[in-house]
């Protein structure tokens, strides 16, 4: 895994797809930080960690789109599932790989909260917990976007289809309160992502919707390496 880790790692850097996306974060949260905490001269960063939601909507699938995609379209594909590693280790390699890039994106956060700090008293906990929920959060699309990336060997298509996972995702709330159904209604709503990391955002630091995160994590890696499991052997 540890050789995955390191050949993506320096994909990222040796491309431009690191440099867009760090670049797009920063101007985008340093948009969303004037705007809020600075323009209101206060030391509370929910409206900028409340923002930030929709930023990653658009810049995850552009940050994975290449991750799998290019390896199948430049056919280096078979090579890699034919390597002496385990599938469990090329995608978690891979997806460790987007995972510290996302990481090094949002610690930017991090920054503006020590910025606050010579103006006023920052609530670290407060900073830090929604700091949390954001890690949680990207590591969960993350892994879905990974996994729309395991399907196309088209790195536009992948973006496209990544974008529409995670816009449903952050619709699931509106979708839910169209359907008839109470029972269906209920468990469309329990799934929403934007409601548990609201949660975060406004204080109340819920480790059921962690949990949720991680699970999502887990579960979309996991189809992810059969998605290649299956491929191998046909």
């Amino acid at each position: 895994m540890g050789a995955i880790f390191r050949r993506e790692m320096g994909a990222f850097f040796t491309s431009p797809i690191a440099y867009i996306f760090l670049g797009v974060f920063y101007i985008m949260s340093g948009f969303f930080f004037a705007n809020s905490s600075i323009a209101y001269q206060t030391a509370d960063m929910s409206g900028t960690f409340g923002s930030v939601f929709t930023i990653l909507l658009f810049l995850i699938p552009l940050m994975t789109m290449k991750l799998f995609s290019e390896e199948k379209r430049q056919k280096t594909e078979q090579g890699l599932l034919t390597a002496p590693v385990g599938l469990l280790e090329i995608v978690l390699g891979k997806y460790f790989a987007a995972l510290v890039l996302y990481t090094i994106g949002i610690s930017i956060f991090l920054l503006f909260a020590l910025i606050l700090e010579f103006f006023g008293s920052v609530a670290w906990a407060s900073v830090l917990s929604n700091f949390l929920a954001l890690w949680f959060l990207g590591a969960a699309f993350i892994a879905v976007t990974l996994f729309v990336s395991s399907l196309t060997e088209n790195q536009i298509v992948s973006a496209i289809v990544g974008f529409i996972a995670l816009m449903i995702l952050f619709m699931i709330d509106s979708i839910a309160t169209m359907v008839p159904v109470k029972f269906i209604a209920d468990v469309l709503t329990s799934l929403s992502f934007y409601s548990r990391y609201n949660e975060f955002v406004n204080g109340l630091f819920n480790l059921s919707s962690v949990m949720f995160y991680i699970s999502v994590a887990v579960l979309f890696n996991f189809f992810t390496v059969r998605v290649f499991e299956k491929r191998r052997w046909s």
